[in-house]
């Protein structure tokens, strides 16, 4: 495994997130009215300051918005027409784009009427037409206001939490280049253990709390002295015990930490055994919690599958039969069995660790996501035609 690869990797993402922000684009706003001369006159009197989609009925929007949704700042919807009026047409985006500011023109003067309207659509607006175009700009630009404060404060909390769990991989990788036998080892058991909670349908997000949990399951040792941690030979009685202290270890350097105090007894358990016979505190079958077996599984067959000072590898199938024999004793037996049932999946992750990354971790994922809005915004910049 290249040592250089997760530290580019990690100066790149924080490159991302202070750069991110640095582009001013044009908002994107989609103008809605059937009668051609209104869309005309929307369009003229926004396309100076914004991109303009445009549509005349509100199942063109629909579609329009199912293209360009997550782009898409603000919405100026006429209220009167056929098929779908604008109201309906903002109940149905309403759930899926909350952020959306929605403004709607409308010939009704009716304040119960209107009230009614901004209440059930979450209307930022409502004009009045026929409408005056300063005083639509004006709007348009207070409500494009509100709309950077939503997304940026929601957009700084995301930039927040990837830099913090990009710093979490950052210290993980460093422990495990401290030691030639031990390095990429978080990786891997990171991707066995995701893999294995991944056919357990568990939701995102504790599927991130277990690729966090599995990154920093051996935090600890970092309290250990490197002469007993990176000794050659067989550990006398003492150094083991002293080994043995480190799921304490890390439980203790990350309770404090606000984000990481749901993973910190996860840490602790994670040497515990399903016939309670494993430590430090000897918990039995489901008083550990399912994160810990997980990740005890995902352990230690990365340690059986790893060359080790004392030790070669042992093969794939070898380590395989081992789990299948300490099923019920050392490990769950209902995890076991799942863990023996994607064993060609555990076999591919091990021949090529970063590649799988790519694919498993939860946070890449939402890393990629950002990317790929970014580049859809780039093309509507670039490629909205304004008439």
């Amino acid at each position: 495994m290249n040592r250089n690869y997760f530290n580019k990797a990690i100066s790149s993402d924080l490159e991302y997130i202070l750069m991110a922000g640095s582009k001013i684009k044009k908002h994107t706003v989609l103008a809605i009215d059937d009668e051609e001369n209104n869309l005309s006159l929307l369009k003229r009197t926004l396309r100076s300051n914004y991109n303009v989609l445009s549509a005349s009925s509100g199942i063109e929007a629909i579609e329009i918005i199912e293209k360009y949704g997550n782009e898409i700042s603000l919405i100026v919807s006429d209220q009167k027409m056929p098929v779908m009026e604008g109201t309906e047409f903002f109940q149905q985006i309403s759930g899926k784009y909350p952020d959306i500011i929605k403004i709607l023109l409308t010939g009704h003067s009716n304040i119960d009427i209107l009230v009614d309207a901004i209440n059930e659509c979450h209307l930022f607006q409502y004009i009045l037409k026929p409408f005056d175009p300063e005083n639509l700009c004006m709007i348009v630009e207070s409500g494009i206001k509100k709309y950077e404060l939503v997304t940026s404060r929601t957009q700084i909390l995301c930039d927040l939490s990837e830099l913090f769990y990009k710093t979490i991989k950052a210290i993980a990788f460093a422990l495990d280049a401290k030691d030639t036998y031990t390095h990429g080892h978080s990786l891997r058991v990171t991707l066995y253990a995701l893999a294995l909670a991944k056919t357990l349908n568990l939701p995102n997000s504790l599927l991130e709390e277990i690729e966090t949990a599995s990154l920093l399951h051996d935090i600890g040792k970092i309290a250990i002295p490197e002469k007993i941690l990176l000794k050659p030979g067989k550990l006398t009685d003492e150094e083991f015990e002293i080994i043995k202290t480190h799921p304490e270890l890390g439980e203790k350097l990350v309770h404090s930490i606000e984000k990481l105090k749901l993973i910190s007894n996860w840490l602790k358990s994670h040497h515990e055994r399903y016939d309670g016979k494993g430590y430090p505190e000897g918990l039995i079958g489901e008083e550990i919690p399912i994160s810990s077996r997980i990740i005890a599984l995902a352990d230690t067959y990365d340690a059986m599958t790893s060359d080790r000072a004392y030790r070669g590898a042992l093969s794939h199938e070898v380590a395989m039969d081992e789990i299948k024999k300490c099923s019920g004793t050392q490990f769950d037996p209902m995890l076991a069995d799942l863990f023996l049932g994607i064993g060609e999946e555990i076999a591919k992750i091990k021949q090529n660790p970063e590649t799988s990354y790519e694919s498993y971790s939860y946070l890449n994922k939402l890393m990629n996501t950002r990317i790929e809005v970014v580049e859809k915004s780039e093309v509507i910049d670039s490629n909205t035609v304004v008439s």
